[in-house]
């Protein structure tokens, strides 16, 4: 549908502007947004290059399994089907880092690694289990405390305060995550109630 709509729309607006006599506008803009969007890729790239070289360096100097620990009360009580599965108690812990840094597009990567071992250990093949819909809820959802990628966004766009949003993003994210877990919850008890 995209495919139909973006040419459509850059379409009608060449058209509006040879009309109105705005050619010379459109080819500024054009340009001066190209220049914007390689400095703005730019930006993204170094700060998902610093995350998840600190994400790499916990993972190889063990650093990760202190941080498993210290997630797996809430593991456990989030996920209680999958208490003997190391693995994925692992995976699950790195994804919920890299949210709380703020790093969704690293924590994609390791959001599919989980789903998949999930999947293995799931019973029922063309069902989610309960584990693995809460994992998304709160992946969805994702409790930030460094939002990384909107720092990066407000710091390339020359913000005066680009930290600025820091507290807003924690009342907004810690208020997404209790109710998210809330109504999985109750949907949970419902599905094992039928």
């Amino acid at each position: 549908m995209l495919n139909i709509l973006w040419p459509i729309f850059i379409i009608v607006a060449f058209v509006y502007a040879f009309f109105s006599g705005n050619v010379d506008k459109v080819n500024s803009v054009i340009f001066e947004s190209t220049k914007n969007a390689v400095e703005l890729s730019l930006t993204f790239l170094g700060t998902m290059c610093l995350w998840n070289g600190i994400m790499q360096i916990a993972y190889k100097s063990k650093l990760i399994d202190k941080i498993v620990k210290l997630l797996n009360p809430i593991i456990k009580k989030l996920f209680p089907e999958i208490n003997k599965e190391k693995k994925i108690k692992k995976e699950i812990a790195m994804n919920m880092v890299a949210n709380i840094f703020g790093l969704g597009n690293a924590a994609t990567p390791l959001g599919i690694k989980a789903m998949k071992s999930m999947q293995e250990v799931n019973e029922k093949k063309d069902t989610l289990s309960n584990s693995m819909m809460m994992f998304i809820v709160i992946n969805t959802a994702s409790l930030q405390l460094i939002p990384t990628t909107v720092i990066a966004i407000r710091t390339s766009l020359n913000s005066n305060n680009p930290t600025a949003i820091v507290t807003p993003v924690w009342g907004a994210s810690i208020c997404s995550i209790i109710i998210a877990v809330m109504v999985t919850k109750i949907i949970i008890k419902r599905k094992k109630r039928n």
